[in-house]
């Protein structure tokens, strides 16, 4: 007997007794469902996590002072030092305060950062209306601001606010721009900040000459290694470290932020999919089930066949592809509905469908194991019963 004809004995038999299959391919359904469902959220999860941390700079190294700030802090003239070194795009150096900012009369409360024109280019920004600082504005040190977008939104300000003045710290800015969103929410939201010139900032709102962050760009994404070691080496020169002291910096490279990301959210995707996957245990075990019931009701049909000239491997067959559509079918629904779990959470949490071709094959090829694994023991059982003590049977 061929496999089309076994195929066919088996969805035959399946028509008989639809509320047992499909109860019994509930549990794959289940199974499968929640694995390529859980999966899919960990996918949607890392991507989701991986674009808001390259959406933070292109290339980005962070450098900022560690707790002994008063002795050696960051200075105008250390990032300037950075921008000569090769390999580097743009420098940015920032300085940050948190104030109230009016317009109208509606009011929030921000962080308002003081930095250079090359602040777009490092930390990844486009404008959507207006412009963005200009070094002649920030070498000017004029009262400029450029809004984040949800600033922007939290006063009210739209395309026709450009050229309108705020109130920042209770000083007059003018506005020359907003932000395009990156999309954030909660502590330092990247929507969410003032822009101005570093000299107002030190001018008016933080006294001194130290700054409290320099971004760097780096051109190529090979070169961050590099480049980071270069920095190191000039600011420890720069700062006159002896080569045992420890650094009073620290240089963040966000390479490393990523691959951490990622590493850690494959992991807890792995684990998501592993304690779904105990679900189709419980459903291969079920289908185990029906199938030694099934085998003890045929007892006397499978007596019949063997009198008539079936082999053992026949009776195997038949009974090891009826698990397999069993646990088929099931896995198949499962995919279904594991697909539009995942397709609606992601549309809930924002970052869309996530459909990975790999998860929905090891899907397919679980359930056909779980099939083949729980359906052997009752098929053998079928295979080797005596064809006289079966034709007795009652």
């Amino acid at each position: 007997m061929n496999a089309f004809e076994l195929l066919r004995l088996a969805l035959s038999r399946l028509r008989t007794s639809r509320l047992r299959a499909a109860l019994t391919m509930l549990g794959v359904v289940i199974g499968v469902a929640s694995v390529v469902a859980l999966v899919g959220v960990g996918q949607g999860t890392t991507a989701n996590i991986t674009s808001r941390l390259a959406g933070l700079g292109t290339n980005l190294l962070t450098i900022s002072p560690t707790g002994r700030t008063s002795t050696s802090p960051l200075t105008l003239e250390d990032a300037a030092a950075i921008a000569r070194v090769d390999g580097i795009a743009a420098v940015a150096p920032e300085l940050q305060t948190s104030t109230s900012i009016v317009a109208g009369t509606k009011t929030t409360t921000t962080s308002v950062i003081g930095t250079s024109a090359a602040y777009a280019q490092v930390r990844a920004y486009d404008v959507w209306q207006g412009s963005f600082l200009t070094d002649a504005l920030t070498d000017r040190g004029l009262r400029v601001a450029v809004l984040g977008a949800t600033t922007a939104s939290d006063l009210g300000l739209d395309a026709s606010s450009i050229g309108s003045t705020i109130q920042v710290g209770g000083l007059p800015f003018t506005v020359i721009g907003i932000l395009q969103p990156k999309g954030g929410s909660g502590f330092q939201n990247p929507d969410d900040q003032v822009l101005v010139p570093l000299a107002a900032v030190s001018k008016y709102f933080v006294a001194g000459d130290s700054i409290r962050t320099i971004g760097v760009s780096v051109a190529s994404a090979d070169q961050m290694t590099e480049a980071t070691n270069a920095i190191t080496a000039l600011l420890r020169d720069r700062h006159e470290l002896a080569a045992t002291a420890a650094a009073d910096f620290q240089v963040f490279n966000q390479t490393q932020l990523l691959d951490a990301a990622s590493s850690i959210s494959a992991t807890l995707t792995l684990l998501l999919g592993g304690i779904a996957s105990i679900s189709l245990v419980v459903g291969g075990i079920g289908i185990m089930n029906i199938m030694l019931v099934s085998v003890r009701e045929r007892t006397r049909e499978i007596g019949i066949r063997k009198a008539v000239g079936a082999r053992g491997r026949d009776i195997l067959a038949q009974f090891l592809i009826e698990a397999l559509t069993l646990s088929l079918l099931g896995g198949l629904i499962g995919i279904v509905l594991g697909l539009a779990v995942s397709a609606l959470i992601g549309q809930l949490a924002g970052w869309g469908f996530q459909f990975n071709p790999a998860t929905v094959a090891a899907a397919v090829l679980f359930s056909l194991a779980v099939g083949v694994v729980f359906g052997v023991w009752p098929a053998r059982m079928a295979a080797r019963l005596d064809p006289i003590s079966a034709l007795r049977y009652e």
